[in-house]
């Protein structure tokens, strides 16, 4: 299976039809005498199944992140957070005001910076008497 490795980004559906269509001409052309291991197709079959339910995994593992972060991101309102700030590199703090989610990151407003939830060093609740 060392072609599969080799793919890449391609997704595991793609993979499997490719698989497919290259077993069906392997099976067209084969020596009767000669025919293919039953076992070997098997395995690759079962690779390529497994492939594709770790893919469909990592999808929903990836969406369950991303609502747990968005979350956490929500919980953040109206809470100080220190922040590194991406343009030098400076610890700044502030109030969270807003979560949104851009271009795949969660972005925190604090005051007129917007903060990836990954740039976070610390939270501090002074809401609390």
């Amino acid at each position: 299976m060392s072609a599969v490795g080799a793919v890449g980004s391609t997704s595991a559906s793609t993979i499997q039809t490719d698989y497919m269509k290259l077993l069906v001409t392997q099976l067209k052309n084969q020596d009767p005498l000669q025919p293919m291991d039953n076992s070997q197709m098997t395995a690759q079959m079962t690779q390529l199944s497994q492939l594709q339910q770790l893919e469909t995994m990592n999808t929903s593992f990836a969406k369950v992140l991303a609502n747990e972060q968005m979350g956490y991101a929500s919980s953040l309102i109206g809470k100080q957070v220190a922040f590194v700030n991406q343009a030098d590199g400076n610890i700044l703090a502030g109030t969270v005001e807003q979560v949104a989610r851009l271009d795949g990151d969660v972005v925190l407003r604090v005051g007129t910076y917007s903060v990836k939830l990954d740039d976070v060093t610390a939270v501090a609740d002074y809401s609390q008497p």
